[in-house]
């Protein structure tokens, strides 16, 4: 799913392309659910597909961290132009950000 993820995230350009990334990014958080279940993961790793933050809470503060970090920096490359794109990258961010 990581792949297609990081495809359609890529692909974002408009509001019905956001919608779909935003269903491909909870299909995965439910995939890394049902992985945790069937092996759990140690305490303080990241788990199979990548996920850092288990609940929406903690991915929400993620997201909202790495959206305000990446926005006050002005070097920074990957501030998206289109603003879909960026909603994307934000949310994507609440699944890897600490």
């Amino acid at each position: 799913m990581s792949e297609k993820l990081n495809a359609l995230l890529t692909q974002v350009n408009d509001e019905l392309s956001f919608i779909e990334f935003v269903q491909a990014l909870a299909a995965d958080f439910e995939e890394e659910k049902e992985l945790e279940l069937s092996q759990p993961k140690l305490p303080y790793s990241t788990g199979t597909l990548g996920w850092e933050n288990g609940s929406i809470d903690s991915m929400l503060s993620a997201a909202a961290a790495w959206g305000f970090s990446t926005a006050m920096n002005p070097s920074n490359k990957t501030k998206e132009q289109n603003p879909w794109r960026r909603c994307a990258h934000i949310l994507y961010a609440g699944k890897f950000y600490e």
